[in-house]
């Protein structure tokens, strides 16, 4: 994956200001170029830090009956986790065969579902014992994957998220996400809150905020500062913002990154422009 950011969310962000030191668990508001677009830009305020396994290339994350899973990445290291919430702690865990780099995940029925990056294949899990039950094949390139009571939604890295039948994960449509008009491509890690598609942007620390129905961006959600590239314990330039979990029975919103230490429960904040 190329570092890359594209031209719609470059000029949207392309001037921010930070808030000063004294508050911290707030993040910055982008202004001049942002003021120029009608889409509403969401900050944050941290209600929760918990620790994070900072060898974990996370490309996955989501909750199922209450419990955290997550996904990781890189040939050799990729795997399917269950972790402790308050301690980090991996409580379950399967590998991937060497040979796949993993990639997003999410809960559907009672399976888990993951993707792998350049394989063209993904796998079927069974949620409680994590044993593979099945694979399905896709064309293209697996990123994100999200789900909710009608569809699983599949990103690739360009500005179009799939739609898959739940049942065969065949795919029935594409979403073509536009922000302002404009194609926002590297959508990465998917979740679904209260009916939108929230997106990792990749290479950034901006979520999109997406209608499915439309594939309009109806927010941008701005972390910059949760953690700075000074704070996140490596130089590595993979160690970006990746992994959104909704926990929709405490109605409680968590991000972390790639090889993050942290994982951070946090409340937007709409900001004013």
């Amino acid at each position: 994956m190329k570092p890359f950011i594209s031209f719609a969310l470059a000029s949207l962000f392309a001037a921010t200001t930070l808030l000063p030191a004294t508050a911290p668990a707030q993040s910055a508001a982008p202004q001049s170029a942002a003021s120029q677009s009608s889409i509403p830009i969401y900050g944050f305020v941290v209600k929760n830090t918990y620790p994070h396994d900072p060898q974990a290339f996370t490309q996955g994350l989501f909750f199922k009956d209450g419990h955290l899973f997550e996904t990781t990445g890189q040939k050799g290291q990729s795997s399917l986790r269950r972790v402790d919430l308050k301690s980090g702690k991996v409580l379950q865990k399967k590998d991937l065969a060497p040979e796949y780099f993993g990639e997003g995940s999410t809960a559907v029925g009672d399976n888990i579902v993951g993707l792998t990056w350049t394989s063209n294949v993904g796998f079927i899990y069974d949620a409680h014992s994590f044993a593979l039950k099945s694979r399905f094949n896709y064309k293209g390139e697996g990123w994100g994957l999200a789900s909710d009571a009608r569809a699983v939604y599949m990103s690739d890295g360009s500005f179009e998220i799939r739609v898959l039948d739940p049942k065969t994960l065949d795919e029935q449509r594409r979403i073509r996400v536009t922000a302002d008009g404009k194609p926002l491509t590297q959508l990465n890690e998917l979740e679904v809150v209260d009916g939108e598609l929230y997106a990792n942007v990749w290479g950034s620390d901006v979520i999109a905020r997406i209608d499915p129905a439309s594939g309009n961006v109806v927010g941008w959600i701005n972390l910059s500062g949760l953690l700075p590239p000074d704070k996140r314990g490596t130089a590595s330039v993979d160690a970006v913002l990746n992994g959104i979990a909704w926990d929709a029975r405490q109605r409680r919103l968590y991000v972390t990154g790639k090889l993050w230490p942290k994982l951070f429960e946090i409340e937007l904040v709409k900001m004013q422009r």
